[in-house]
């Protein structure tokens, strides 16, 4: 039997107050597969990230993460996803460390100490990692919040502009740790207001335009790896 796709939609539909938000949104993404969504603000990206990620419901269709509905998923299929939002999730009144410690003991990471000064080390925090976050720039947190989404070796990513406030070197970062978690075999969704030029990144392009997800081709007419077609069926 083949085994469900990390991430899909079904038929998703979104409203708010008489406005509709989502009109029908499928989409799937194999294990080691990327799906970039862009838009402009308001356009239902963040929408869709919410209700792939369990936190919100749509009025109609289904949200999946390895064939389950995302909102009902179990613990253990929890500690398989990674998450960033525009909330970092982040406390403010615990240092760097203590948060990773925090969210390694959450999701089972084994060796946390040591995952933990790596993870600093990689984001670039190492020598903030006994710093209270309410301190942090907002570059500061963003990091530390991509350290919390990939600490446990998600199976299935959700990122909501995840290169927001970064400078350049944040960006490269970030874009290898994006990278890594692809060759690793995670599937990864990403929004973003315009595509993103990210040197050996390529994604499965796709635009939110009046609520419907519409392909989009990849730069110079390749064939972005991983490319999916939003309308074929779950496995």
């Amino acid at each position: 039997m083949t085994a469900a796709a990390p991430i899909a939609a079904r038929g998703l539909c979104k409203s708010f107050g008489a406005a509709p938000v989502l009109r029908g949104v499928d989409l799937t993404v194999a294990a080691g597969s990327a799906a970039l969504i862009i838009g402009r603000n308001g356009a239902g990206k963040s929408t869709l990230l919410r209700i792939l990620a369990g936190l919100w419901s749509p009025d109609d269709g289904a949200a999946l993460l390895f064939g389950e509905p995302s909102a009902a998923l179990a613990p253990a299929g929890r500690r398989r996803v990674g998450l960033v939002t525009h909330q970092s999730f982040l406390y403010p009144n615990l240092t760097a460390r203590e948060n990773l410690e925090f969210f390694c003991a959450l999701y089972g990471v084994a060796g946390a100490s040591k995952q933990i000064a790596r993870w600093l080390e990689r984001v670039g925090l190492a020598t903030a990692a006994d710093d209270r976050v309410r301190g942090f720039s907002r570059g500061m947190e963003q990091r530390l919040t991509l350290a919390r989404a990939l600490i446990h070796r998600p199976a299935a990513l959700l990122m909501d502009e995840p290169l927001a406030a970064l400078d350049a070197e944040g960006v490269a970062m970030a874009a290898a740790l994006i990278d890594e978690a692809l060759a690793g075999g995670c599937a990864i969704v990403l929004t973003a207001h315009q595509p993103l030029a990210i040197a050996k990144l390529e994604f499965a392009l796709y635009e939110i335009v009046r609520g419907r997800l519409v392909v989009r081709p990849a730069e110079g007419g390749a064939e972005p790896r991983g490319a999916i077609d939003p309308r074929q069926p779950a496995a």
